[in-house]
């Protein structure tokens, strides 16, 4: 298959995708890709660095409050359209897949105006606004959680896959790596981990809980985000405790994550993906400050059937956080009941299923 690959902005629309010309490259149904981003969005760097063909169109968000700019969106999505067209034209694409973010809108419109077969993954339980405004055109929809399939009115196009990132994940077996952090390996670990930038209010509780891990039958490793390092390290600098490892970040998280009991961070769609591929049970306390709060719901969705603890920023405290740790890591049958929920959520064959679509319109 000759496959066009468009989305943007952020990780979380970026590595679904990626991990989906990982496994068609392993299947060897990929004949040729090209992936198409902007310049200023976050793939520009990522998906060039994994030597993926890579080109770009200029486009933008609009603004929420009336602007000027927004008459410059504008132009800007019906000149990406047409720029679009030339790259579908040039490349030849047998299929175009959008992950979401405002780049998406321009190259998969374009497809289905040049009558290329089209297919839209959904990441979150809350539809993006560009994906809401491509289900209308294109062939399939692709979906990670069964709950958003409400925001689309297109259903005889709903089909739900999963994030193709689980299948990446899933194939890391644990190892002992673990030890990089002076951890031991296989003793429990509680991986704490507020996101690349890391998250000032949970590292806050982490600090205050420090001394109150001594005793615990489980080690921490926590991930601190590298703007904030310093800092906690200054902070913590009386409180030694041999049971947590502190660091600024690490490379290559996903490779870690068999070798962890549980997870203490943000919900993004990217995370729920790998965590439900393992069955890793989890302690959420959601961004606030993300579009439609589709965190919150994320974390809910698993939090219904106990895969996983919700805790709300606001209420986020040493005594909220050592208390959900401590009552997951000190209960074997909770501990058990939240690993078979966790699993029971994920589909840890996304990728494969995304493909099986893709083949279905190509033929």
């Amino acid at each position: 298959m000759r496959v066009i690959v468009s989305g943007g902005g952020t990780g979380g629309h970026i590595y679904p995708a990626i991990a989906l010309i990982n496994q068609l490259k392993e299947r060897n149904l990929l004949d040729d890709v090209l992936y198409v981003g902007t310049k200023s969005g976050l793939e520009s760097r990522i998906v060039k660095d994994l030597n993926i063909p890579f080109t770009t169109v200029e486009i933008q968000g609009f603004k929420r409050k009336l602007s000027l700019d927004n008459i410059k969106t504008v132009n800007l999505f019906f000149s990406s359209i047409s720029k679009s067209k030339k790259i579908i034209k040039e490349f030849k694409p047998d299929i175009v897949i959008g992950t979401g973010g405002y780049v998406s809108s321009a190259v998969v419109y374009a497809a289905h105006k040049m009558k290329v077969p089209t297919i839209i993954h959904e990441q979150n339980s809350i539809a993006g606004v560009t994906n809401k405004f491509l289900g209308h055109f294109v062939d399939k929809i692709a979906i990670s959680f069964a709950e958003v399939a409400t925001e689309f009115p297109e259903k005889s196009k709903l089909i739900l896959t999963g994030n193709p990132r689980a299948q990446e994940v899933i194939k890391i077996k644990p190892n002992e790596r673990l030890s990089e952090f002076n951890l031991v390996p296989h003793k429990p670990t509680v991986l704490i981990f507020g996101g690349s930038r890391g998250a000032r209010p949970l590292n806050s509780a982490v600090v205050d809980s420090i001394s109150s891990f001594n005793e615990a039958n489980y080690q921490v490793l926590f991930v601190t985000g590298k703007i904030h390092y310093d800092n906690v390290i200054k902070q913590i600098s009386a409180k030694k405790n041999p049971n947590v490892s502190v660091v600024p970040y690490v490379d290559e998280m996903p490779e870690i994550l068999p070798d962890v009991s549980l997870i203490v961070g943000r919900s993004g769609a990217t995370s729920i993906a790998e965590i439900t591929a393992l069955g890793i049970p989890a302690i959420f306390i959601p961004s606030p400050y993300v579009t439609h709060d589709h965190q919150t719901k994320n974390a809910e969705i698993l939090e219904k059937v106990g895969a996983a603890s919700v805790i709300k920023e606001s209420d986020l405290t040493k005594e909220s956080l050592l208390e959900s740790i401590n009552n997951i890591m000190g209960n074997a049958e909770v501990y058990k009941n939240m690993e078979e929920e966790s699993k029971e959520l994920g589909i840890p064959n996304a990728a494969d299923l995304l493909i099986d679509e893709m083949l279905k319109l190509v033929k």
